[in-house]
């Protein structure tokens, strides 16, 4: 007995579906993990911007504890750069990288309210206090992103 195939180019619509379906699932699974390789790096990157910028705030408290002279005599308002070498931190004006990353330190002075000696935005200069920005940067995906750590020091030993 033969068979009697009614619409033999129904076959063939029904591959070319088949086949469309499976390479639209395919093009999404690798768009889903491309994306989810960028999340990844892209925390990683943030998490070692983190790091760094925890170790640019004890490089300062570092130089600090050597010296409040080291922290005093800095500019204000004028970009540094931490390094270490020679077994100790140093801030230098000239740019450095570490790796990916820049990393800036900042200094500005301190006012006080003549009244209560609190930090306020107008008194008098404080000459034993700081505020220190800490900034790392980096290119990501042609955005440069940037994370900021600012906390006060205070000459604390004298």
């Amino acid at each position: 007995m033969k068979k009697i195939i009614k619409n033999p180019g129904f076959m063939v619509v029904e591959i070319l579906v088949a086949i469309s379906i499976i390479t639209v699932s395919i093009l999404a699974a690798t768009a889903v993990a491309q994306k989810s390789i960028y999340v990844s790096r892209q925390a990683f990157h943030t998490t070692q911007a983190t790091f760094l910028l925890e170790e640019g705030a004890e490089a300062v408290r570092i130089l600090r504890d050597n010296a409040w002279s080291n922290i005093s005599s800095l500019a204000v308002s004028t970009n540094y750069y931490p390094t270490f070498s020679g077994g100790t931190w140093t801030l230098s004006q000239t740019a450095n990288t570490v790796g990916i990353f820049t990393r800036r330190v900042t200094i500005a002075g301190v006012n006080r309210d003549n009244d209560t000696q609190d930090i306020a935005s107008s008194g008098t200069d404080d000459p034993k206090a700081k505020l220190v920005t800490v900034t790392v940067f980096w290119l990501e995906g042609g955005v440069t992103i940037t994370k900021t750590l600012q906390f006060y020091i205070i000459d604390i030993f004298s």
